[in-house]
Parts: structure tokens; sequence; C-alpha cells
């Protein structure tokens, strides 16, 4: 299938975090200065919104 181009798939997913991808969940961790344990907790609990994990973790 030939690339269109879009972006809409690229900023769908970075509006997401996902909780089962060790690079993702580092990511977030530094970003907020939470450990990955914590950043795993709040995926489970408010889902993989990145807006609601980060408010969960009190973004720095």
């Amino acid at each position: 299938m030939a690339n269109t181009g879009t972006t809409r798939g690229r900023n769908q997913d970075r509006a997401r975090v996902a909780g089962g991808q060790q690079h993702e969940v580092k990511y977030e961790a530094g970003k907020t200065g939470a450990s990955k344990g914590d950043v795993k907790s709040a995926v489970k609990s408010v889902g993989n919104s990145r807006k609601e994990v980060e408010d969960k973790l009190g973004k720095k």
C-alpha cells in the first residue's frame, strides 16, 4: 500500500502511552520524574491517554 503522506496516525500515537513498551515507559518516566512502575500503574488506572497519565503523575 502506498504511503499517503498523512500524519494522522502519528498524531494519534503520540497522544497515547503504550504501557507495555519499555521505551515509552522510560521516556514518560524521565519526562515526569516518576519511576517506571509509577508510569505503568498510572496507565493501568487512568488509561493510555498521555495527558491523563501526565496529570496523574504530576508532570514536572
